[in-house]
């Protein structure tokens, strides 16, 4: 399964608006379908795709800082910038299941 950090980006917007309007979709999906090693699969596979970003950012970096004429500053840059929004985006969902945590054990039994 592999995950664009890019449609992972939109997906994580689209459903931030779903959430704003109050109104949860759940189409297309049933409890059936849905299992623990699935959800853990894709979120190995979300931050395995992060990493990889941040290592071929790094190596175009490096190869730029080495005066390789073949590598851009440009992509350089670029390849910077998608790898700091995955990881941005990253940290956020992070951050939602902290707060998902905590909610949920604070709730009264």
């Amino acid at each position: 399964m592999n995950i664009n950090a890019n449609s992972m980006f939109n997906d994580m917007q689209s459903m931030i608006s779903k959430a704003q309007m109050g109104s949860p979709s759940l189409e297309g999906v049933k409890s059936n379908q849905v299992n623990g090693s699935d959800f853990s699969a894709m979120l190995k596979s979300a931050v395995d795709n992060v990493n990889g970003l941040q290592k071929h950012s790094k190596e175009l970096q490096t190869a730029v800082e080495m005066g390789d004429r073949s590598v851009s500053i440009s992509d350089a840059m670029i390849a910077s910038q998608k790898s700091s929004v995955a990881f941005a985006a990253t940290v956020e969902v992070r951050n939602k299941f902290v707060e998902a945590y905590k909610e949920i054990m604070n709730m009264p039994v």
